[in-house]
């Protein structure tokens, strides 16, 4: 997973330490990809800049507390730089975030000799547009909208992929959509200068940690990526259909807004100091559940349509070989019960934290009671729980604990008000969730996935990274004890699954990264920081050369799969990092 992460909130690319751009999906996250090569080499189309011949060697950076990504490149005639990066900056009270991404070439010693390719695809490589071009760019026909490349490369080298010297600094940038009708250097030098600066002043912003700074500034940089601010919801990854494992076959589209997720991903936002994306995420809760009905579903498009109609597509080769390639999710069809509980942490801020306090909308209220309500419907009853396993529903112990800690955070809002009946309301489903929760203790010393099953899962560690289960309760540390027995990959105690029972869709014997975290985050309130601090270091070694985490880790030999980069794992970093050292010591 040699990739980097590029984008401005409106779009994401992967480029790798190559300079290939391995995926851009425009004009939106779950849009078709223009360059799709992580899927195909051959359909799915190609923008790389490279040395030309064999005889070089890279190295791929970001440009420190920035999203811009820097590749050098070393050849026995010269070195050059290449900067990549996706416009984002603040203008006339809005952030500027064009779909728009500029590659510029710089010129560091010699004469080296670049070869640019640049073939973009549409409709998942399906149509492969023919080139028009003209003065200073080379155009692409989508049909709905067009590719634009200008640049002051000479574009007979394009079109032909011809090698060049480069003799001086150049710049590429590509649009889609509205086209760059403005000087190109200049433009593209003050748009990387206002990116950065936008960057930079967004980490200053940040709260951190005492350890694993600069792990938790580049989590928090990927995490705000997956936000599509357009609307406020936040994706799970930037991918689809990369396999957990070499022909597991579990190959999903994760570029949707599963809630749970989202949720996740704002609180942990929220522990670093940066509280617009929640703002915008209820903006996004809020439109849902005016749409939603009794019911909400697990996941949503970015626009927030309900439906995501799943589709295998034959014509790819799949990363690495992997079939099936899949677009949709059917997880959308699903019942997680869990939503309700986590949507309620999520917005929990804007009625308890003083800096939003006012008199809450009505809308608000009404969101508040639409998610009680929710709550109160399906305490007790059986889901597919947060793995969205293919076997039977079932009463799952996870879901229980989001209703619990769901509605314990609701009361702490009801008392905000001075509203006892709502506060009456949200402690009543809190103490039917906790009825349901114990009837999952085991004897063995842990809580099951289930109140009728013997099976540990991972998402328990939740117990104590939520409150459930108190450092001081004998039973703390016995349940998670007895979990990481029963789950560790051994001997790489810090790779954790996620289960190990039949889960519908056959064997698994891959790792699930933010299980490592969960995992690091209770041994730290349990008061064992030093052991906590060892499995965050193993964790944080399998991260790419960027920092950039996957889904799942191969424990056989360390290598990361999955969707990439999964907001999931950065979250779990994020989360064990405040566990185990919330502050730095403060200077004296």
């Amino acid at each position: 997973m040699r990739f980097g992460l590029i984008g401005n909130c409106s779009y994401q690319a992967l480029i790798d330490d190559r300079g290939c751009v391995n995926w851009l999906c425009w004009p939106r996250f779950d849009s078709s990809f223009v360059f799709g090569s992580l899927l195909d080499s051959e359909r799915g189309g190609t923008f790389s800049i490279q040395p030309a011949g064999d005889d070089w060697t890279s190295v791929q950076r970001y440009v420190p507390n920035t999203n811009v990504l820097h590749t050098r490149f070393d050849t026995p005639r010269g070195s050059f730089e290449l900067l990549d990066f996706a416009p984002r900056f603040s203008q006339y009270e809005r952030f500027i975030k064009p779909t728009m991404l500029i590659r510029r070439l710089r010129l560091i010693c010699g004469s080296p000799r670049v070869r640019v390719r640049c073939t973009p695809v549409y409709d998942y490589g399906r149509l492969q547009p023919n080139p028009v071009i003209s003065s200073n760019h080379i155009q692409w026909d989508l049909g709905d909208a067009s590719l634009r490349l200008t640049t002051d490369v000479p574009l007979s080298y394009v079109l032909e992929s011809q090698p060049f010297v480069l003799a001086r600094d150049a710049d590429l940038v590509l649009t889609c959509g509205i086209p760059l009708e403005a000087p190109l250097a200049e433009t593209a030098e003050r748009f990387l200068y206002a990116t950065q600066r936008y960057w930079e002043t967004w980490v200053k912003h940040l709260r951190l940690p005492g350890i694993c700074q600069a792990e938790v500034i580049r989590s928090a940089l990927a995490l705000k990526l997956h936000q599509f601010e357009d609307t406020g919801a936040i994706t799970a990854s930037a991918t689809t259909s990369l396999p957990e494992a070499q022909g597991a076959g579990r190959n999903w589209d994760y570029r949707f807004c599963w809630i749970r997720d989202a949720a996740f991903v704002v609180g942990a936002l929220m522990k670093l100091g940066h509280f617009e994306e929640l703002e915008q995420f209820e903006r996004y809760l809020e439109s849902i559940v005016g749409n939603a009905g009794a019911t909400i579903q697990p996941v949503y498009s970015v626009s927030g349509d309900a439906s995501l109609s799943e589709e295998t597509l034959d014509h790819l080769a799949g990363f690495r070989g992997n079939l099936p390639v899949r677009i949709g999710n059917l997880a959308h069809a699903q019942r997680q019960h869990d939503v309700y509980g986590e949507m309620i942490r999520s917005i929990a801020p804007l009625f308890l934290d003083l800096r939003f306090r006012s008199e809450p909308s009505l809308a608000r209220l009404e969101l508040i009671d639409y998610l009680l309500d929710g709550m109160s419907r399906t305490v007790g009853q059986p889901d597919v729980g947060l793995w969205e396993k293919r076997d039977k529903p079932r009463v799952h112990t996870f879901t229980q604990l989001m209703h619990w800690s769901g509605a314990r955070t609701a009361k702490r809002i009801a008392e905000s008000l001075k509203d006892e009946a709502r506060s009456l309301r949200a402690q009543a489903i809190a103490d039917r969730a906790r009825t349901e929760i114990e009837k999952a203790w085991r004897p063995a010393g842990y809580f099951a996935d289930a109140v009728d099953t013997d099976h540990v899962d991972a998402s328990l560690f939740m117990m104590v990274n939520l409150g459930y289960l108190q450092a001081d309760e004998p039973r703390a540390t016995r349940h998670v004890r007895e979990l990481h027995a029963r789950l560790a990959a051994k001997p790489h105690i810090h790779l954790l699954r996620r289960y190990v029972h039949p889960d519908g869709l056959g064997e698994t014997e891959v790792t699930f990264t933010i299980c490592g975290f969960w995992y690091a985050e209770a041994l730290a309130r349990l008061g064992e920081k030093q052991e906590a601090t060892q499995v965050m270091e193993a964790l944080i070694r399998h991260a790419n050369h960027l920092g950039l985490l996957s889904e799942d880790i191969d424990p056989r030999d360390g290598s990361q799969w999955g969707n990439f980069p999964q907001s999931y794992s950065h979250v779990g970093l994020i989360n064990a990092a405040f566990a185990i050292e919330p502050w730095p010591l403060a200077l004296v």
